[in-house]
């Protein structure tokens, strides 16, 4: 049997964000949050994974993705990333997602909320199971859904926070881009769980397209 790794994957900016300021439905990121995976969006990984088959560019960012993203099986994520709501659903103008009837996930994901919900099966192999009872219960069932696959912890940034505090992340990898946001959503706001030591830097990528892409291991 492989083994799974929990993997938490996310772009930051130079000084430290993970979505800019003033967050609102037509700009779930806030300001300029967007320029943080306009490196994402050029890659042929993504254009191929989200049904632009063919777009985007083969190059080092695309390869790194497809060696991460590749081996995933189920993924973790906030109410946040995936509705961008807050509160009982019924209240939720966004309630089935940003991604349409086939979301480009292809897996089980599991979303943290304190909302109950009933699971939410969409086209092309997704569906949404709502957790209402903590991090390690919305791991646990992950870990179950991805069988020999990787678990990814999809953000945002308190997600992340929440499980590096807990001690369940095997894998980090962050995407520096080469912007500033001048405020925002930090993402290591408080943290101080972690010391340097207990990290071993696995690898560093400087891309063509500015980005750096550093991973550690617990």
């Amino acid at each position: 049997m492989g083994m799974t790794n929990v993997i938490f994957d996310i772009s930051m900016s130079l000084d430290g964000y993970v979505a800019g300021p003033d967050p609102s439905d037509e700009d779930p990121l806030g300001r300029g949050g967007e320029l943080l995976h306009e490196w994402l969006f050029a890659t042929r990984y993504f254009n191929d994974t989200h049904g632009t088959k063919g777009g985007g560019d083969d190059n080092d960012d695309s390869r790194l993705l497809d060696q991460t993203w590749g081996g995933i099986r189920a993924e973790v994520m906030g109410r946040g990333k995936f509705s961008g709501g807050s509160g009982p659903w019924e209240a939720d103008g966004n309630a089935r997602g940003w991604w349409g009837d086939e979301p480009p996930f292809h897996y089980p994901v599991f979303v943290l909320t304190r909302h109950p919900r009933v699971p939410l099966p969409m086209e092309g192999g997704t569906t949404f199971t709502f957790v209402s009872d903590g991090i390690e219960s919305a791991l646990d069932q992950a870990r179950a859904a991805a069988a020999d696959g990787d678990v990814l912890i999809g953000g945002g940034a308190a997600v992340g926070q929440q499980y590096l505090k807990a001690g369940l992340v095997d894998e980090m990898h962050l995407h520096i881009a080469p912007v500033f946001l001048g405020g925002g959503r930090r993402l290591f706001e408080n943290h101080t769980s972690a010391a340097p030591a207990q990290l071993e830097r696995t690898g560093v990528v400087a891309s063509p397209s500015g980005v750096v892409h550093v991973s550690y291991r617990r």
